[in-house]
């Protein structure tokens, strides 16, 4: 498989996770090394039985905050983005994750408008961006237990 991820520790509790992913309250997380389109990096995810990233959680997102800035201090000095499961609805007029769900405003109170040809951009500083989803940037995949 091309997509190569950073090795992290596991944490959490959670010792189910394949080698390269890190576990956090039964859910396992792959960061990528590699930059793809938001198309791309949801396919690759797809293809390990897992999805771009859903956060439904302050919890949730504090940890993988906390995972993505000790990773990004060890393997370089820039701030990255990466890509997750959320584009603009421009029939609900709304953001929402790949299942459906509403991104809500009160976990990540960040867009008011956005292109609608946009895709969801993450830093671990707690920032997120709207690109067009052609752009080409590292990705997480989250896995949930079946």
């Amino acid at each position: 498989m091309a997509a190569l991820g950073i090795a992290l520790e596991k944490d959490s509790g959670y010792s189910s996770c394949q080698e390269g992913w890190v576990g956090y309250e039964c859910n396992c997380y792959f960061i990528s090394s590699e930059s793809r389109s938001w198309h791309e990096s949801r396919a690759v995810c797809v293809s390990m039985n897992s999805s771009l990233l859903q956060m439904h959680s302050r919890d949730e997102l504090a940890h993988l905050n906390g995972l993505l800035l000790c990773q990004q201090h060890f393997m370089s000095s820039s701030l990255r983005f990466f890509w997750v499961g959320a584009t603009y609805s421009a029939g609900r007029g709304a953001w929402e994750w790949e299942d459906g769900s509403a991104v809500s405003r009160e976990t990540f109170p960040f867009f008011k408008t956005a292109n609608t040809t946009d895709c969801m951009l993450y830093s671990p500083k707690g920032h997120f961006l709207n690109e067009p989803c052609k752009k080409t940037n590292p990705y997480i995949c989250k896995q949930q237990p079946t």
